[in-house]
């Protein structure tokens, strides 16, 4: 299948872009990667009037770390550039582990992060982890920038907060409260399907008591589901197996799987306990080990 007809447009700043969306009048999409709207396209899932392509705009290809540790990752930084970085591996190990999983090779050097996050599939993985650690993203639009909390941010499935005429410029992930532990498992049929059920965890932990748990789930439920509130029964305290248990039951009860094609309600409840435990029974290991 075909694509509808749609205007395009290349602007060179991130100004334009938002002129360009604000006289649109809604019936315009952005694209950065592409991974996701170009599908969409093809199966005219979207039929936009005008596409808006931000990949001239330099200066949004980044992803740094601040002083007071402050993880910032501009619009066009791409899956591939968080999949190799060495301050992500040593910064922050839930975003780590998700990004070599993410699609597939080929799509993991064109999608990007900030992206994906828009896209607010059900199934995605940067916003589990964007959920989990309690980011924010930054979005321009006629009225200047504004912050908005990813709690908030994914309002349904392919739903997000943005207004018509607002570019999502970058996405910020604060400083962990302590040493940064976590990690990011997926189940799916083979590589680059769509996720059966995933879990990111993301602790600060002070010395071997979590100060902070976030997590959130994708695949099971009709959004990326925040599950931070579950596992909030960890705060304060160690990593015991009971703890563990009880976190990963909380977690568990946070799901709202269907049963379908890739298995029923039941096992994919189990699958996210289960993933939770093995997040958490290696981050328990570690921090024994460097005791």
């Amino acid at each position: 299948m075909y694509p509808s007809r749609f205007a395009y447009d290349a602007p060179a700043s991130v100004g334009e872009a938002v002129a360009i969306l604000d006289r649109s009048g809604g019936e315009a999409k952005v694209m950065a990667g592409g991974q996701s709207l170009i599908p969409m396209l093809k199966l005219r899932f979207a039929s936009p009037e005008r596409i808006v392509d931000i990949n001239n705009i330099p200066g949004l290809d980044y992803h740094r770390l601040d002083a007071d540790g402050t993880l910032h990752i501009g619009a066009l930084c791409r899956h591939e550039d968080l999949e190799f970085s060495e301050v992500i591996a040593q910064s922050h190990p839930t975003l780590y582990a998700a990004a070599a999983v993410v699609a597939d090779p080929i799509v993991r050097t064109r999608g990007t992060f900030v992206g994906s996050v828009c896209h607010a599939d059900p199934q995605g993985d940067w916003a589990a982890t964007m959920i989990a650690l309690d980011g924010r993203i930054v979005a321009v639009g006629p009225n200047g920038r504004r912050e908005i909390p990813m709690r908030d941010f994914v309002l349904g499935p392919f739903t997000n907060a943005l207004a018509y005429n607002e570019i999502a410029v970058e996405a910020v992930i604060p400083p962990a409260k302590g040493k940064a532990r976590g990690g990011y498992l997926k189940l799916e049929r083979r590589i680059g399907d769509f996720a059966t059920a995933s879990v990111a965890v993301a602790l600060d932990m002070d010395g071997d008591v979590v100060r902070r748990a976030g997590c959130a789930l994708a695949g099971v439920g009709g959004k990326t589901i925040d599950a931070n509130q579950a596992i909030s029964v960890l705060n304060g305290k160690a990593l015991t197996p009971d703890n563990i248990e009880a976190a990963a039951d909380a977690v568990a009860a946070a799901a709202d799987p269907r049963t379908d094609h890739r298995g029923s309600a039941a096992y994919k409840r189990q699958i996210v306990k289960t993933f939770v435990t093995r997040i958490l029974d290696n981050v328990a290991r570690t921090e024994q080990k460097a005791a």
